[in-house]
């Protein structure tokens, strides 16, 4: 027999679309913004794309020439990158903070972006893209990757941290 009035451990989620909004941002380029107040832990948005092995994404031509350095990959532990510049969906447009209130984690292949903190409604989302550059790292390869975030933690670049 079902009991009453018992609640369920576990939330349900609120659809990402209905929650997230792609538009301009005040950091670079676009961004995502909450349309809606998000709770810490919460899974926000699953990283969606094109999964193709690293080599093959390396020999693609960029997403943007005027801009080689900008892409929508996102590598995964097995070697393989999700291009979200194919089948992508907004959470492609999640920019880098040195002082993130999201975090990626992934699970069976699958990147998912979750809330650090309590997200209010009209903030943009950030995580830390904590590039690993498959060149030798230098003062010109940070440059390249240069942080706009513009936080009191901010290292100057999207590169991981030494």
């Amino acid at each position: 027999m079902p009991q009453k009035n018992k609640k369920s451990p576990r939330r349900t989620a609120t659809p990402a679309a209905s929650r997230l909004k792609a538009r301009k941002s005040g950091v670079h380029g676009k961004g995502v913004c909450a349309t809606t107040s998000i709770r810490k832990g919460t899974r926000i948005i699953e990283y969606t794309g094109e999964h193709i092995p690293w080599k093959k994404a390396m020999d693609l031509p960029p997403h943007d020439p005027s801009d080689p350095y900008h892409t929508f990959y996102f590598s995964l532990d097995n070697g393989d990158v999700i291009d979200a510049g194919k089948g992508g969906n907004d959470s492609r447009w999640i920019n880098h903070s040195c002082d993130p209130n999201c975090e990626t984690s992934e699970t069976d292949n699958r990147i998912f972006v979750y809330a650090l903190r309590s997200i209010q409604p009209g903030e943009e989302l950030f995580y830390d893209y904590k590039i690993v550059p498959a060149e030798r790292r230098t003062n010109a390869l940070e440059k390249q990757f240069a942080c706009r975030c513009g936080s009191a933690n901010c290292r100057g670049t999207m590169v991981e941290p030494k």
